[in-house]
């Protein structure tokens, strides 16, 4: 994206500050935010409370590794008080508090050690992990997540359905942001790809 697409403006606020907004406003027990590249220039940006008692803010100095670096550096906080860990990405805008909440519910009600959205017959994002996946998790490498581990534990994953309004958009490019401020304009659904 060229800049840090935490600091996208959408209607006012930026990407990240809608997403933290969101886990704020959820049932969840604490927000571990993991910062890499910028992370200094991020946190002044943000308009919300870095001091927020759920916010703990998470430099990730081996942000160059990928994605697996940001898992790891989080995990290595909130395993110490935490038993399952839900990742939200930042750049995924339809991640509100009542899809983190229901998946919450789901899951818990489940006796199951994984939990993810359900997208049709697929899996998606925002996904729980439990403790007895937690050293599989440290053992990530490269600009990857979790998939791998969903992937081959498909038959021990709480699948919960949040509701047809929800998207799965990932914003990647300029032209997933150009669609989804569009989208917003005309308070339809981003298109499919």
């Amino acid at each position: 994206m060229g800049d840090p697409k935490q600091l996208l403006p959408v209607e006012g606020d930026f990407l990240l500050d809608r997403m933290l907004r969101e886990a704020l406003l959820s049932d969840l027990h604490s927000v571990f935010l993991v910062l890499g590249d910028r992370a200094r220039l991020i946190q002044k940006s943000l308009v919300t409370d870095l001091n927020h008692p759920k916010i703990t803010v998470v430099e990730n100095p081996c942000w160059r590794e990928g994605l697996s670096s940001s898992i790891r550096a989080g995990l290595e906080r909130a395993e110490k008080t935490a038993d399952h860990v839900m990742i939200l990405l930042a750049d995924m805008p339809y991640i509100t508090a009542g899809v983190i909440n229901k998946l919450l519910q789901g899951y818990s009600a489940s006796s199951r050690s994984l939990g993810a959205v359900r997208i049709g017959e697929r899996w998606s994002h925002p996904v729980i992990i439990g403790r007895r996946f937690f050293p599989e998790l440290h053992r990530l490498t490269g600009d990857r997540g979790a998939r791998e581990l969903f992937r081959k534990s498909a038959g021990r994953i709480c699948l919960v359905e949040v509701g047809a309004d929800y998207r799965d958009l990932d914003i990647d490019t300029p032209e997933d942001y150009t669609d989804y401020l569009q989208c917003l304009k005309g308070g339809g659904p981003p298109p499919e790809r």
